[in-house]
């Protein structure tokens, strides 16, 4: 099955909430499986640790993007602090970042505005 960007944001859109769940990881795995990409083998328990585990099922990554976000983009976010252990992952719909909940900005809150700690960015090509 190849990736269809549309059903993975769909997905997305259709079961995120109005505020953090706290399983940013298993939403957006959740859609990435529906656009149709098989994520087999042992999950990393952190969603800042999922880099990896994206680039071994074929999305390529980025330290920045060439021409700017497009959907699909995956963004996967190291943690900022002891309290935020597992970072965060979420993904961009083409006009917002969504995760287990619909983000206002790239940053999931406030903490990561504050300290803006590092990510990539993953894109399926």
């Amino acid at each position: 099955m190849t990736w269809d960007v549309n059903k993975a944001v769909t997905h997305l859109k259709n079961h995120a909430k109005s505020q953090s769940q706290g399983y940013c990881a298993k939403y957006v795995r959740e859609a990435i499986q529906a656009g149709g990409i098989s994520l087999l083998g042992p999950r990393p328990t952190s969603a800042k640790d999922y880099g990896p585990f994206l680039k071994s099922a074929g999305f390529t990554e980025y330290s920045s993007v060439p021409g700017g976000y497009k959907a699909g983009d995956i963004a996967v976010i190291q943690n900022p602090d002891a309290q935020h252990k597992h970072g965060h992952m979420q993904m961009y719909s083409g006009s917002q970042w969504i995760s287990d909940f619909k983000q206002k900005n790239f940053w999931p809150g406030s903490i990561y505005t504050e300290k803006k700690p590092s990510y990539k960015i993953y894109r399926m090509e």
